[in-house]
């Protein structure tokens, strides 16, 4: 059996990769191991999205339901999220129109990590997520 470049050694393979498609030498280059790379790193910029909505909606969550907690550090970290999604929505703006579906998925875990980070029962927290995008991104937002 014989292993690839591609999975031998796979930092050498995507530079081999490059300097082919550099040269314009598609006959030579690993089109369908490229293709797949690519469609990862596509995958990989939508788990971006929902990991930064999901620490958001976890710490907009905190700040709703425990009120004689709110601190600094929650305030930074939802400021901190607001400004990460912003400029990832940026680099990456068909993901906007993923935004329905990622909310529901980060709200999913967010969930998860409310109950455990704040020891309150799950039913103490709605069903499905209680913000909008556009509400959880609003600087003016801090929701009571």
């Amino acid at each position: 059996m014989t292993t690839s470049l591609y999975d031998q050694d796979f930092y050498a393979w995507a530079n081999e990769q490059a300097t082919l498609l550099r040269a314009g030498k598609l006959d030579q280059a690993d089109i369908e191991n490229i293709a797949e790379e690519i469609e990862s790193m596509g995958r990989s910029e939508r788990r971006e999205l929902i990991n930064r909505l999901t620490v958001l909606l976890l710490h907009l969550l905190k700040w709703q339901f425990q009120p004689g907690l709110r601190g600094n550090s929650w305030r930074l970290s939802i400021e901190e999220q607001r400004y990460r999604l912003e400029d990832h929505l940026n680099d990456n703006p068909s993901l906007r129109a993923q935004i329905t579906q990622a909310m529901r998925d980060a709200y999913r875990v967010a969930l998860v990590e409310a109950e455990r980070e704040t020891g309150l029962a799950r039913s103490t927290f709605p069903a499905g997520c209680p913000f909008v995008f556009e509400q959880a991104m609003s600087p003016d937002f801090w929701p009571e």
